[in-house]
């Protein structure tokens, strides 16, 4: 069983159980043969053959703002609850009306800023926002070593949140990109979450997002780990005892890097904390199906910092990709059940949504994926 030493006791306080929410920008969308790891090569470093897919467009704006209609009511909710935390914000469009948050672009004097107020009041969600607020709060008085859009205001009452909305573009807009991102964009993903990784905030500023027996644990329960994946993890934490927590971003995807004219940018800071090393990297890798080349720099990163962070690296690449997929699975079935909700149309074909083929083929490599992170485990215990 994993247990934390004197070094990661003294930044990681304890573990908050909550679900993961979207950044104030973007909301990500669900959108070969993996090769055998050597006895001696622990790591993985190919995920699969690129395919080839449509080019990437920019971040979707719906037009200028329309209070009309059946979301009507609910923008002006919205706008009202950020009007009453910034009482000079003035909306001009929305990025998402409707499902967990509203996300408004608007202005606050002559700065451009971005609203985001949360509609599901479950105790998770508004536990994410709040998280997300407190991390916005802490980086005012505490600036990391990246760039992160500055904020203007926040409620975690109300679960409403004002950034400055910074110019410039996603790396990608989807959670796995279908194609490949550029090596220069690449290479600035790795630069800015190193830079991240190597900041010590204050003790007690951050917490664990993650509980990783908790995690194995459940994930083996829900029948999403085998009894060999299991044993083999809790082998790996167990040897992890000593290990230096690492302050990570907790959810280093593409669309959550921007390039503005100043420099990169990293939105959604909901799961930011300590972790065992490497899980941003896991996390960017898990997404890299498309590239090879990037995957196998990530995991050249991991194994160049020894062995312990090779393990640590291993444990989060095994728990992200079994995350991901569990996440599209049910994606999957959800829109399964909806397509056997609606009625056929004319012609006998379903009016519904159909779960199309780019999910099939990004499900059967993050399973893929997931048998060569497998055999890599079971190749790094056997080192041990």
């Amino acid at each position: 069983m994993y247990a934390a030493s004197p070094a990661v006791a003294a930044p990681i306080r304890q573990y908050r159980p909550r679900r993961p929410g979207s950044g104030p920008y973007l909301s990500p969308s669900p959108g070969s043969p993996a090769a055998a790891v050597a006895p001696g090569a622990a790591l993985p470093g190919l995920g699969g053959r690129p395919r080839r897919g449509p080019a990437q467009s920019g971040n979707p704006v719906s037009g200028k703002l329309d209070l009309s209609g059946p979301h009507g009511a609910q923008l002006r909710a919205a706008i009202g609850a950020v009007q009453r935390v910034c009482p000079e914000f003035h909306p001009v469009q929305a990025l998402r009306r409707g499902g967990v948050a509203v996300l408004l672009v608007g202005t606050t004097g002559r700065a451009s800023a971005v609203a985001k107020c949360l509609l599901d009041t479950s105790p998770a969600w508004q536990e994410s926002f709040r998280q997300e607020i407190a991390a916005y709060r802490a980086f005012v008085r505490h600036r990391p070593p990246v760039r992160v859009p500055r904020l203007v205001a926040a409620d975690p009452d109300s679960c409403t949140l004002v950034v400055e909305r910074v110019p410039g573009r996603v790396v990608s807009v989807q959670r796995h990109p279908s194609t490949a991102p550029s090596q220069t964009d690449v290479r600035t993903a790795l630069g800015v979450l190193g830079q991240l990784n190597q900041w010590r905030p204050p003790a007690g500023l951050f917490d664990a997002p993650l509980d990783y027996p908790g995690r194995i644990s459940r994930y083996h329960d829900l029948g999403l780990l085998t009894d060999r994946d299991l044993d083999d993890l809790h082998q790996l934490l167990r040897g992890l005892g000593g290990a230096q927590g690492q302050f990570c971003h907790g959810d280093a995807l593409l669309n959550n890097l921007l390039l503005s004219p100043a420099g990169p940018v990293l939105l959604d800071w909901d799961n930011a904390g300590w972790y065992l090393p490497g899980y941003d990297l896991a996390t960017l890798w898990s997404v890299l199906g498309e590239a090879p080349g990037a995957r196998r720099q990530i995991s050249q990163l991991a194994q160049a910092q020894g062995q312990a962070a090779r393990d640590a690296f291993l444990v989060n690449l095994m728990l992200v990709l079994t995350r991901e997929i569990r996440r599209y699975e049910s994606a999957v079935q959800r829109t399964m059940r909806e397509q056997d909700a609606v009625p056929p149309a004319a012609g006998g074909q379903p009016a519904g949504p159909t779960v199309g083929e780019e999910q099939r083929l990004l499900l059967r490599r993050l399973h893929d994926d997931c048998q060569l992170a497998r055999r890599a485990v079971r190749a790094a215990v056997g080192t041990r």
